[in-house]
């Protein structure tokens, strides 16, 4: 029997393009779950999948490659589109669609397919992951061909199948949320009407600022070769690194972001997304960076860094120009060595201390106290010289 892998999240969703599926091609569907952090029942998602006759049900704990391969790397270039999206969906389907890929060639599956819709970028961002692990690959998208049109529809699908339709905190069909170790994204409902305010209980994993300890919390990260390695002097794995900051931004209402963004395929979206532990990375790396890295090296990445944001929210991670930006974004990175304090309090986040070994930074030349090792004689030459610029 022909074989289809879908990649599976157990929700509402991918079960009913489960049952679809069956229903539409004569094939075994393959269940595939990657484990990147996500909130996730393994007992649910293997009893459901099984409800639905599946027989093979494959979950795969990516998590600390997902931290080590995919964060990691995109911290180090700062990466931030349109400002303040952290990219934390955009950054985890390459990792899902390569190793779907992988399943799929295991077990000689003639399609692959996923449950992003005809309006997301997700459905870009797969499949061109698909495509470049196997380009051969037949890609099934439901959302693109099915007569299902809208939430309603799959609500009455789901009724009629025996799916089980979740719930949100309210009672209601559920808000879209994706979420996994780096972030949780809530898309849809009284969201889409940008006047209307967040309400509280969709955040999943922040406190709110008001509601955060009034008391500051403290936390260093130690960096060696632009990484993170150490939190508090505790060398941990990626995975934990991860893990720990999430919980110490969480708990501080550290790392909300309300956004409408453009989407990739020409439509305004609206969504609330958490990056806590992410955010405490990114201000920890750039502190880190600004006392060790020389200016001309630290302005090239910030130049770079719009278009390796946008090529990552776009779906080419695994392109020929986000490969050569990342290696502009790691020339210098074993020079980036040291700890950084952070003070955390009430969604607020201010850097205590910058301790390195880096000679980069020097207190004598920036001194305020008359010293030798700087020569203000050639700063009027040097205000002369770009006085010319101007004309």
């Amino acid at each position: 029997m022909k074989k289809i892998v879908l990649a599976y999240s157990g929700g509402l969703d991918t079960s009913i393009i489960l049952k679809w599926l069956q229903e539409n091609y004569n094939a075994e569907v393959i269940a595939y779950t990657a484990d990147i952090g996500q909130h996730m029942d393994k007992n649910k998602i293997t009893k459901n999948a099984k409800k639905l006759g599946v027989k093979k049900i494959i979950i795969k704990n990516l998590k600390n490659i997902f931290v080590k391969d995919y964060v990691f790397p995109m911290i180090r270039g700062h990466a931030i589109y349109e400002g303040v999206y952290l990219l934390g969906t955009s950054i985890a389907r390459p990792l899902i669609a390569k190793d779907q890929i992988k399943v799929a060639k295991q077990y000689k599956a003639f399609a692959v397919s996923h449950g992003a819709t005809g309006k997301g970028n997700d459905q870009v961002r797969f499949e061109l992951g698909y495509h470049y692990f196997g380009p051969k690959m037949k890609i099934i998208a439901p959302w693109r061909i099915w007569k299902l049109k809208s939430r309603t529809d799959l609500i009455n699908y789901a009724k009629k199948h025996n799916i089980q339709i979740p719930k949100d905190k309210k009672g209601a069909p559920p808000f879209s949320v994706d979420d996994n170790l780096f972030h949780t994204s809530t898309e849809g409902k009284v969201l889409e009407n940008p006047k209307n305010s967040a309400p509280e209980f969709i955040f999943q994993r922040t406190t709110s600022p008001e509601k955060a300890p009034n008391k500051p919390s403290y936390v260093s990260i130690g960096f060696k070769n632009s990484d993170p390695i150490s939190i508090n002097g505790k060398n941990l794995t990626p995975e934990k690194i991860l893990e720990k900051l999430n919980h110490l931004g969480g708990k501080n209402g550290v790392g909300r972001v309300d956004l409408v963004e453009n989407r990739f395929i020409g439509i305004k979206s609206r969504g609330v997304y958490e990056t806590p532990g992410g955010t405490l990375l990114l201000i920890a790396h750039r502190a880190m960076e600004s006392v060790t890295l020389d200016k001309k090296t630290m302005h090239k990445k910030d130049s770079i860094m719009p278009r390796y944001a946008e090529l990552i929210y776009n779906g080419y991670w695994f392109s020929k120009e986000r490969f050569k930006l990342q290696k502009i974004v790691d020339l210098k990175r074993n020079k980036v060595n040291g700890i950084v304090k952070l003070k955390l309090y009430k969604g607020n986040v201010t850097i205590q201390s910058r301790v390195t070994k880096s000679s980069a930074y020097s207190m004598k030349k920036v001194s305020f106290e008359e010293n030798k090792t700087f020569n203000k004689s050639n700063v009027e030459k040097f205000i002369n010289f770009h006085k010319k610029k101007l004309k």
